[in-house]
C-alpha cells in the first residue's frame, strides 16, 4: 500500500536546491510524480507529489521537515484531496493589459464567484512594444463547472476586460 506526500518548498535560489530534494526522495524510497517549480526574485519556490511505500512514508516526512533551516522552508501534506474531474471541464484563460493593481484580484473574484477553480496561472508585467509602459500578462487553466453557461461566464469575463481596460480570452 503506498500513500501521497504533496510538499511545498521556498529557498534561497542557488544550484543544488532541486538535488537536494530529489535526492532525499529517492534515498527513502519515494517516486517524485509532479511538481512545479519556479525561480522568483532571488527565490526558488515549488510544489511536489510523492509517491512513497506506507512503511516508508515516516521516515520520508522526517527527512524532508529535517531539510528545513535559514535558507529552506519545507512544509509537507499528506493524502492530497482530489476533484471529481467529471464536474469540471477545463479550459484556459488568457489576459493582457497595461498594469495596475487589482488586476488579479478583480479575476479571481469573478471566477470564485462562479465556482470555477484555477488550476495553475501565470502572471508577468513586461514593457509594451511601442510605449515600454508596463504591460501585464496572465495565462491560466481552469476547471469551469460542466453546469456553468459559458455564455455567462463570457458576459462575466466582458464585463471584467471593459472594467479593467484589458483583452480577456477563453480556449478550449
Amino acid at each position: 500500500m503506498s500513500t501521497s506526500i504533496v510538499f511545498t518548498f521556498i529557498g534561497n535560489d542557488k544550484p543544488g536546491l532541486v538535488e537536494k530534494l530529489s535526492h532525499t526522495v529517492s534515498e527513502h524510497g519515494g517516486n517524485w510524480l509532479e511538481s512545479r517549480m519556479s525561480q522568483l526574485a532571488g527565490h526558488f519556490a515549488g510544489i511536489a507529489r510523492i509517491q512513497i511505500s506506507n512503511d516508508k512514508a515516516d521516515a520520508l516526512r522526517a527527512a524532508l521537515t529535517a531539510l528545513a533551516g535559514d535558507d529552506l522552508s519545507v512544509n509537507l501534506e499528506d493524502n492530497p484531496v482530489t476533484t471529481d474531474s467529471s464536474a469540471y471541464k477545463t479550459i484556459k484563460l488568457s489576459l493582457l493589459g497595461n498594469d495596475r493593481p487589482g488586476i488579479v484580484k478583480e479575476l479571481s473574484g469573478a471566477m470564485a464567484a462562479l465556482q470555477i477553480n484555477v488550476c495553475e496561472m501565470n502572471t508577468n508585467v513586461s514593457s509594451a512594444p511601442m510605449s515600454a509602459e508596463p504591460l501585464f500578462s496572465a495565462s491560466a487553466e481552469i476547471q469551469v463547472p460542466t453546469s456553468l453557461d459559458i455564455n455567462a461566464l463570457n458576459d462575466r469575463l466582458d464585463d471584467i476586460a471593459n472594467e479593467l481596460d484589458v483583452d480577456i480570452n477563453l480556449e478550449d
